[in-house]
């Protein structure tokens, strides 16, 4: 996937969760929006080398939009609002296993289970197995050498498991796909000391029949793209 243009830049701080203020190589310091919702831990800290995109729209209230950040192994993606383009055009590409037999896929897909409605990423149909239906979790958390998530706890991600075991129940593929938008680690894992409650509600769903995909991002100088499947950590 192709970035918008992109600025260096030095971070200065990221502070009410949303913002980030950070020097141009001009000198002007600016804020940034930060779309991450997590605490970033690991992700962030003064000086560290960071590349913001820049909107035209007169609506937005902050022009600049803090991308990805280097904390001295790669470039780290915290805009989690570009994981699901990424993932989206891997599956069109054909590029990740056992997902490549469908003809159609669909985004932002609203189904109601137990009379409750719930909103998944993407959806794939009209394929030789049952529809894949498939949430998409950016993942940059690295304890060691594994990588996890969620970086704080997460009732969201709770719901959206609940779901996917729902869906397998009714006769469909539910499938986690946890984007991992940092080089470091070797495996993946739920961070069950900061969320046992969804360490332990992933566990049910893999027993469940819901599928787990760790998918490795690599950044270029101008994008995103799938890389590789990791694996889960014993």
């Amino acid at each position: 996937m192709q970035l918008p243009p992109l600025t260096d830049a030095v971070l200065v701080k990221r502070y009410k969760r949303f913002l980030a203020d950070a020097v141009l190589p001009d000198g002007r310091e600016v804020t940034a929006h930060c779309p991450n919702t997590g605490r970033m831990t690991g992700c962030w800290e003064p000086g560290a080398p960071v590349q913001l995109s820049h909107s035209d729209n007169p609506k937005r209230k902050l022009a600049w939009t803090l991308e990805r950040v280097d904390m001295g192994s790669g470039w780290i993606g915290v805009n989690t609002h570009r994981v699901n383009s990424v993932v989206a055009e891997a599956l069109d590409q054909g590029q990740i296993p056992n997902l490549e037999h469908y003809a159609r896929l669909r985004r932002e897909v609203q189904v109601t289970l137990n009379d409750e409605l719930s909103r998944l990423d993407l959806v794939l149909d009209q394929g030789q197995q049952p529809d894949a239906y498939i949430e998409v979790k950016n993942v940059t958390l690295l304890a060691g050498d594994k990588l996890q998530f969620p970086d704080a706890v997460t009732t969201r991600g709770y719901k959206h498991l609940q779901a996917l075991r729902q869906l397998v129940a009714n006769g469909n593929r539910g499938i986690m796909i946890y984007a991992i938008n940092r080089p470091e680690g070797r495996c993946f894992e739920a961070a069950e000391a900061i969320d046992p409650k969804y360490a332990s509600a992933l566990r049910q769903a893999m027993n469940d029949g819901v599928e787990v995909i760790p998918l490795r991002l690599q950044h270029t100088a101008s994008g995103i793209e799938a890389s590789s499947i990791i694996d889960l950590c014993n």
